[in-house]
């Protein structure tokens, strides 16, 4: 634990009694907030925020960003009391829910620059909109970055009757379409109808909303995009000012391991990819080649390439002229030895869909690089896509580290707080729950085999669910999921799958879970950001039998004990399986939570060493006998630490060689903005006159050639 202790900071002691005062004020400001008409509410509103951009604009010319940055952090100090009291009073009127003590503390913390570890239930869509609007005052925008397109549309959404009251502007930035929150628009169509109130917009409209809410991805893509661009009136964005990232744990850490790239197409993919996909399946692992699992490696032995140059009709596979070759070669093997179907990727209508080893989602339009998606599309039988180049590409750690200011919340993130300092400089701050946690979180029971291990699962869940307890059972993959659900279904155990393959079942299958005695079998997707409320999701409609049939099916799973959750095996990420605990136990409900480990999962098979395998055999323990000893769970701990160390050196990685690009992409980046704000209209083109000698110096002539056609293309009177 005292490695953390420069990290991680807990709100519940000393760090709750420095943020009292601030609390103290915004409660003390709140009777006469409450005094004041909607419309007076309003104005009130944004006569404060004319007030601090006039202060703001005293300073905004400061060169030096650090003083720019502190003195901009304690003018928004300075109005933070009153307006979270607008924010609060604001939210009560128009969505009916006034935030908490604790809620207003993570609200402070967000906007000091920080990340705000929240547990499930605790609010923390709404707690967002307290920095949100408190940092939006000086004009620049404030973004809310989150995982997926429907959470951004869904959280601008239900949050815009807010910002209406206090005359903010909102929007949300999806893959399809950029919209801005307004009231008077009604989308027929739309069943939920806190999100149909959008009125679509271009993206450069929504950027320019006071609020902004969008993925990562897309947050990222439309900087790359920016960047690219040839004319000033096409950019989207405006420059970075604040962010909040939900979720945060998710966006810079599991996701940080892959950069976003934009590519164009590149030459047709070789009919090598086919050939390969044919002759490595004939090879024998272990003979031919050997697998790391640890490492995630494949090499081929001696007697591998001799097969494999036997079967080419060529004598020397590595010979100069056969590169090409050593390449298909090398990803048809990691194709085929792994990347495993129905675990990191599914096959849909007839493409290679990648499937996120965190989340347990679809990643449909993301592909492998190096031609490695195209390896496993031969591998597959599917239509083999062109293969790309990379036009521009940024790793989240630097896209994210481009705001002046960057804050974050989520269920968990104490674990990773090292990492968090090291790479963004951000302290977690764990905020205090609202009630008591009251879940019962149980000893992993641990198995000989997989077998055994499932034996027990189903029993534990037969017990549970003739209680009335609902069950959420968590998997790590879909293969594992689609195993355990042939198994139930053979021991006459009514339940619900939710995994990849069935995401359109997503919602109705959580509205569900809740319910007396539902078993719901899922991956990683019921882990984050997914809200199991006990007895079911509370019914829309008036009608007082069917609230009384709701109460009564809420009473029934209170009195049953809540919401069970058993993970099936443990990930390699701590914060995972912390993430599926989390479900159970929401705002102080009851709930419980077990995990079943046996020593033939994948990460005890491959990080849990021998010393644990041989004291089980010494043991002589039967299949269906578990065991719970303190050494075995350490172990467990232990792997998982040094699965998380490894991946933190990946990333570690990625970030020191992306660093040394960022000093370029900085560079030509900045050079491209100063050449889009030049004024075409009064025809001065000597401020990049210097540029252009410069690259007629460096070009060859066919680069020259090509350079020429694009300055004649847009008109660039330039010297020749």
């Amino acid at each position: 634990m005292n490695l953390f202790k420069p990290f991680l900071k807990d709100t519940t002691g000393r760090d709750a009694r420095r943020l009292q005062p601030f609390i103290d004020r915004i409660n003390g400001l709140e009777p006469e907030i409450q005094a004041l008409s909607d419309t007076s509410l309003k104005d009130s509103f944004l006569s404060l925020r004319n007030e601090v951009q006039q202060r703001y604009a005293t300073f905004s010319e400061e060169p030096d960003e650090t003083i720019l940055k502190k003195k901009t952090q304690a003018l928004l100090d300075e109005y933070l009391p009153r307006v979270f009291a607008y924010v609060r009073e604001a939210a009560h009127r128009a969505l009916g829910m006034r935030h908490y003590d604790v809620q207003l503390m993570g609200g402070i913390i967000l906007h000091q620059g920080k990340i705000a570890e929240m547990r499930t239930g605790e609010g923390k869509t709404l707690v967002a909109t307290l920095p949100l609007v408190l940092n939006a005052l000086i004009g620049k925008g404030a973004h809310l970055v989150t995982v997926n397109d429907y959470l951004a549309k869904r959280d601008a959404g239900w949050n815009g009757p807010l910002y209406q009251a206090l005359g903010l502007s909102v929007a949300y930035i999806g893959h399809e379409q950029s919209a801005v929150y307004d009231p008077t628009v009604t989308i027929e169509e739309e069943t939920d109808t806190r999100v149909a109130h959008f009125r679509p917009v271009a993206r450069h409209e929504a950027y320019e909303a006071d609020i902004t809410y969008g993925t990562n991805n897309e947050f990222g893509f439309d900087y790359l995009r920016d960047n690219m661009e040839y004319r000033s009136d096409t950019l989207r964005q405006r420059p970075f000012f604040y962010a909040i990232v939900d979720e945060v744990d998710s966006i810079l850490i599991d996701e940080a391991r892959t950069p976003l790239i934009i590519s164009g197409p590149a030459a047709e993919s070789t009919s090598l990819y086919s050939t390969f996909a044919q002759i490595v399946p004939r090879l024998k692992a272990d003979v031919d080649y050997k697998v790391d699992e640890k490492q995630r490696t494949v090499s081929i032995t001696d007697s591998g390439i001799a097969k494999v140059e036997q079967a080419l009709g060529i004598t020397n596979v590595y010979d100069e002229s056969n590169i090409l070759l050593v390449h298909h070669l090398e990803e048809a093997l990691k194709a085929h030895a792994l990347f495993k179907k129905n675990k990191d990727y599914v096959v849909r209508d007839g493409e290679v869909v990648i499937v996120d080893e965190f989340t347990g989602r679809m990643m449909p339009g993301r592909r492998y690089s190096e031609g490695l998606h195209q390896a496993i599309e031969a591998k597959e039988k599917v239509e083999v896509k062109r293969e790309s180049e990379t036009l521009a590409t940024i790793s989240f750690q630097n896209l994210f580290r481009i705001y002046p200011k960057l804050s974050g919340m989520t269920g968990t993130a104490a674990t990773e707080a090292e990492e968090f300092w090291k790479i963004y400089k951000l302290d977690v701050v764990v905020v205090p729950t609202h009630r008591p946690t009251m879940r019962k979180d149980m000893q992993d029971l641990i198995y000989k085999t997989e077998a055994g291990k499932l034996e027990a699962v189903i029993a534990d869940i037969k017990a549970k669910q003739e209680s009335g307890q609902p069950v959420l059972v968590g998997t790590i993959s879909v293969a594992k999921s689609e195993k355990l659900s042939r198994l139930l279904t053979k021991a006459g155990v009514k339940h619900q799958v939710l995994n990849a393959k069935y995401h359109e079942r997503e919602a109705n299958v959580i509205m569900n879970a809740g319910k007396p005695g539902t078993v719901t079998v899922a991956t990683n997707m019921a882990g984050r950001g997914v809200d199991i409320i006990l007895g079911g999701v509370p019914p829309t409609t008036d009608d007082k039998t069917t609230w009384q049939a709701w109460e009564n099916d809420h009473q029934t799973v209170l009195e049953a004990g809540g919401l069970h959750v058993i993970g099936t095996e443990r990930h390699e990420s701590r914060r995972i399986d912390n993430q599926l605990r989390g479900r159970s136990g929401r705002q102080g409900d009851p709930g419980s939570s077990v995990f079943y480990v046996s020593m033939e999962d994948d990460l005890m098979r491959i990080f849990g060493g021998d010393r644990l395998k041989t004291m089980m055999d010494r043991l002589g323990l039967p299949e269906d006998q578990p065991i719970t000893h303190s050494l075995i769970t350490r172990s467990i701990e232990s792997a998982q630490k040094r699965v998380e160390g490894h991946n933190f050196d990946i990333r570690k990685h990625l970030v020191d060689y992306d660093d040394v690009m960022n000093k370029h992409r900085e560079v030509i980046y900045r050079k491209r903005q100063r050449i889009l704000k030049l004024d075409r209209e009064s025809g001065d083109y000597s401020e990049v006159t210097w540029l252009h000698e410069e690259l007629m110096d460096i070009m060859t002539d066919e680069e020259r050639a090509t350079y020429e056609a694009k300055v004649t293309q847009y008109g660039l009177p330039l010297v020749q």
